[in-house]
């Protein structure tokens, strides 16, 4: 089989960030999906589980509902390695504005201070599995590195 185009990225090489990871075209309209890369692979501990599933949880909400964005946002989702999240969003944007909008939802993810969106068995197949605390400090450390520059070009193997 060939290999997909996210197993053709060199990962030893990968820095916290944004990552364009690829621009589809679905019946005319531009699909862009990010890399939202938290993690150094294969250096730093990946994601607590729980943390990432408090994360997933309160800025899928962010997303979508942040009056400019809510109607791009098609999907927000952790990676299988848990080093980061992907979003996939309509249109093409500037990795610079995905990056500015990052730092907003992660500094509402690290000042987070209710109930976490979306954690009752009704709501959620796993609701136990949450970290509020976790999810903040994720959030802060992700979003001051993002402060000093959010945008990257993947390298290639």
């Amino acid at each position: 089989m060939d290999k997909i185009p996210s197993f053709t990225i060199d990962h030893t090489k990968l820095l916290p960030g944004v990552y364009v990871s690829r621009i589809d075209d679905v019946n005319g309209t531009k699909i862009t999906t990010y890399d939202i890369r938290l993690k150094k692979p294969n250096v730093e501990p990946c994601m607590n589980i729980a943390a990432a599933h408090t994360l997933e949880h309160i800025i899928a909400t962010y997303l979508r509902n942040d009056p400019e964005w809510k109607d791009k946002i098609i999907y927000w989702g952790p990676m299988g390695c848990l080093t980061g999240f992907y979003l996939i969003v309509k249109d093409l944007h500037e990795c610079k504005e995905i990056g500015a909008l990052m730092i907003k939802a992660f500094d509402f993810a690290a000042n987070f201070n209710d109930v976490v969106p979306g954690t009752d068995a009704k709501s959620c197949g796993t609701y136990l599995m949450h970290n509020l605390d976790y999810a903040r400090y994720e959030a802060k450390k992700y979003s001051d590195i993002l402060k000093t520059n959010p945008c990257y070009e993947y390298p290639s193997l």
